[in-house]
């Protein structure tokens, strides 16, 4: 027995040791607590913090090893709001509360729980785990709580539902790359959090390579860490996963209202080229009446890939050449990288060694990569001098008649995808190395194009990038870059989408088609009716490929090509507005089902994950373009199919036959859904009638519709025309609000479709009875002459009612 208590001492003696020693720094007691109104300084064993209340609903909490360094952070642009907060302490913990949630921070040691006011656990640090440091890395520790679930994080390939599954942030040159590779192009290291009625938001603001774990590999926690810096997050509490978006928004800056054309139909390849080509791709699209209204130019429209420069040989009047396009309801993108060719006489290369603007290692010798020039420079995005340098070369894009920019190559990307991490960042003001400011660095390219271009255009630009970082909404729209032609690339990028949806980011595309390799017709086809219903409709395809054009594919895919982009032109309206509504609150365009949903286990289905609603009133299942029949889930509600207006009940699953022509679409009951009539581009004016599709329904809804001239600023002045349409289910009302703003609307008159209203005879407008006229819907043509098996003729179209009035801008009543 004594032989036996002598080994346990011992035994406990080395594990005492052992962990005196450990590898892992864990942050320690709380020795001195400093309460001011709405915040707490804590210093602990081995560190110094705050937790402090930025708003009644999101609680800031910082640490580091040393003394908290500079507040500083290029993705939150808000400052902390003034809020009632109460504050107090005993011996055991530190109690944190606001009208909205409350913090509980325990001493020995510190850990930090949220908790909803009525006592319920939000969220909370692992105990014995917590946050610590091995070296330089710094991680947090939570425990998942039942049935767990996490969203977002923004790119990132994978399911719906993040659970049992680890991710990196390190902004990386990903050609071709897998649909489950990670990391690919961008970070944005803020996920959601969902678990028993509850849900938080978690935004870790720091841009070293960040690692997130929700329980991969391991069954005890969540986590998330950085590389280097603070560990710096906020910790965001709503009841409604939606205001959960509106509040990270509300951190990170929202987008600025797109150019109109943006939203329409883009054409691209790597490479149109020479000039002639150009214009014979925007001549086709108008012969065969395929609205469009951008054509973009990738690298071979450069001088030998040199930067601010045109090839003449194959651009001979690049001016005279936008001016035609221009001319024709076209815009022209052209693509920016980075790199500046280390070449003598060549104009940026020069102005940029005199303004001293280029990354430098750690001895002042400029930085060297090689990227499509050959050996480049690289300007230094994250200094002001840097910045106004780019924006000043961008007044040359200007004055070509250019109207957007697509920032690409921009992770850095180099021959070899390893910059030095002794390369030296400005870091506006607080000199850092590669490793801090490489996820940065697209951000601020973007940041660059974007305030340069709305200076020197004269009109609201289009931004497009690559890499990126939180806030990028901001400044630009993302695409994810360079994917692959597979079915499993498509619904991938559906999922990325949704992702960055939830991320805050609204304007967000994919390549249709593929970027590399050739589509089978059938994928084509599905691609681009799923292009129709993204934010960003942009098809694109890569430099040793086939012709990805819609007549590239046979006239049977031309046709349903072409109806796709017909139903989005006339959608023009809706998602003009929609977007308006991103630039107010930040939710997302194309939005998944969990945002609405966010505790219905079935959307984090696989078999249903894909599914998403496109605005307020679509939703839309995409399926693999193998695909002959498939399940399709309604969540909570009723909906309306697209095409015939036949109802289906939510809380179920049904299988449906998946027809090559059309793409499952459904509308949400009580939607509101305003059209116009086909033009073929933004810049050919509309019918004057506005038609405004109302689906009858058993629940309350609002749309609000916003219109102004779509290019210029003048909208910050007041000229817009918005006005609120209110579907009063209880009351079996329809309001239309008094138009707000300076601007006039080009709707002289009003058409107001009524879906499921065919029990009613009359309507009363302005008290008086009024007669409904019958009338017929049919949103895509039928191609029969290609379907001999007859399945074209299943979008039959929906018998409806109807109301033509005048708009007149004044408020008025439909009493149904």
């Amino acid at each position: 027995m004594k032989r036996i208590l002598t080994c346990l001492v011992a035994a406990t003696f080395l594990i005492t040791n052992a962990f005196g020693q450990s590898p892992v720094k864990g942050i320690g007691k709380i020795t001195a607590v400093d309460i001011k109104e709405q915040s707490v300084s804590i210093t602990t064993e081995n560190a110094f913090g705050e937790v402090s209340v930025f708003a009644p609903n999101v609680i800031r909490v910082r640490f580091d090893k040393n003394a908290l360094g500079r507040d500083f952070s290029y993705a939150v642009v808000a400052k902390a709001q003034p809020t009632k907060v109460n504050i107090s302490q005993t011996a055991e913990e530190i109690t944190v509360t606001t009208d909205s949630l409350q913090a509980k921070i325990s001493k020995a040691p510190y850990s930090i729980a949220f908790y909803t006011k009525d006592g319920k656990v939000i969220n909370q640090d692992e105990n014995g785990l917590t946050t610590s440091w091995i070296g330089e890395e710094v991680t947090t520790y939570k425990k998942m709580q039942p049935g767990e679930r996490f969203i977002g994080l923004g790119e990132k390939t994978g399911n719906l539902d993040r659970f049992g599954n680890g991710y990196t942030n390190w902004n990386t040159d990903a050609f071709g790359y897998g649909a489950n590779q990670d990391p690919i192009y961008s970070t944005i290291p803020f996920y959601v959090g969902i678990h028993n009625g509850l849900n938080y938001g978690i935004f870790m603001d720091n841009t070293y390579q960040s690692d997130f774990n929700f329980g991969a590999s391991n069954n005890r926690f969540s986590s998330f860490s950085a590389q280097g810096g603070e560990m710096n997050y906020y910790f965001i509490y709503n009841t409604r996963l939606a205001d959960i978006i509106t509040s990270y928004t509300a951190l990170t800056g929202r987008m600025n209202l797109p150019p109109l054309w943006s939203l329409g139909y883009q054409q691209n390849r790597y490479s149109y080229y020479p000039d002639v080509e150009v214009l014979r791709i925007a001549q086709t699209l108008r012969e065969k009446k395929i609205p469009a209204d951008g054509i973009t130019l990738d690298i071979h429209y450069m001088d030998n890939y040199k930067l601010f420069t045109w090839n003449k040989s194959r651009f001979l009047d690049p001016q005279k050449m936008n001016a035609k396009l221009n001319s024709m309801g076209f815009k022209t993108t052209v693509i920016v990288d980075p790199g500046i060719k280390v070449e003598e006489g060549y104009g940026a290369y020069e102005r940029g060694l005199k303004d001293n603007v280029f990354i430098k290692y750690v001895d002042g010798q400029n930085y060297t990569g090689q990227v499509w020039p050959g050996w480049c420079h690289f300007p230094d995005f994250t200094s002001q001098k840097g910045r106004d340098w780019w924006g000043n070369e961008v007044k040359f894009f200007a004055k070509t008649g250019v109207s957007g920019l697509w920032n690409d190559m921009n992770e850095i990307a180099t021959w070899g995808q390893k910059m030095p991490n002794n390369v030296i960042f400005d870091y506006d003001g607080k000199i850092t190395t590669h490793k801090e400011a490489h996820n940065i660095y697209g951000l601020q390219m973007a940041r660059a194009s974007f305030e340069s271009a709305k200076r020197e255009m004269g009109k609201r630009p289009f931004m497009l990038t690559r890499a990126g970082y939180a806030g990028l909404q901001r400044y630009t729209a993302i695409w994810t870059g360079d994917n692959r032609s597979e079915d499993d690339h498509m619904l991938a990028g559906v999922r990325l989408l949704n992702s960055l949806g939830v991320s805050g980011v609204p304007f967000s595309g994919m390549d249709i088609g593929g970027f590399t390799g050739n589509p089978s017709v059938a994928l084509f086809t599905r691609w681009m009716q799923l292009g129709a219903f993204t934010p960003y409709f942009r098809n694109h395809t890569a430099v040793n490929t086939k012709s990805s054009e819609p007549w590239s594919y046979g006239e049977e895919a031309l046709e349903i090509s072409r109806n796709y982009v017909n139903l989005r032109y006339k959608l023009l309206p809706y998602l003009y507005s929609s977007f308006y509504e991103s630039t107010q609150n930040g939710l997302p365009v194309m939005r998944t089902l969990a945002i609405d949903n966010a505790h219905d286990a079935k959307v984090y289905d696989t078999q249903f994950q894909n599914q998403y609603f496109f605005g307020k009133a679509f939703m839309v299942a995409p399926f693999a373009s193998t695909q002959a029949f498939a399940k399709i889930y309604f969540p909570k509600g009723k909906f309306y199919d697209l095409y015939t207006d036949a109802i289906e009940n939510g809380n179920q699953e049904k299988i449906a036959q998946i027809a090559t022509n059309k793409l499952p679409v459904f509308v949400k009951e009580s939607s509101i859904i305003p059209m116009q009539s086909l033009v073929q581009s933004t810049s050919e004016k509309p019918t004057d009638t506005l038609v405004v599709h109302i689906y009858k329904g058993s629940v309350n809804s609002s749309f609000l519709y916003y219109e102004d001239d779509g290019e210029s600023y003048n909208y910050e002045k007041g000229a817009f025309y918005k006005r609120n349409i209110i579907y009063d289910a209880r009351n079996s009302t329809i309001e239309f609000g008094k138009a707000e703003g300076s601007f006039k609307s080009k709707f002289k008159n009003l058409k107001i479709v009524l879906h499921g209203f065919n029990d009613s005879s009359s309507i009363k407008f302005e008290n008086k009875a009024v007669s409904l006229n019958d009338d017929f819907v049919n949103f895509i043509d039928p191609i029969s002459k290609f379907d001999p098996q007859g399945v074209a003729n299943s979008v039959e179209g929906a018998k409806v009612k109807s109301l033509v009035i005048k708009n007149n801008d004044g408020a008025f009543k439909l009493v149904y």
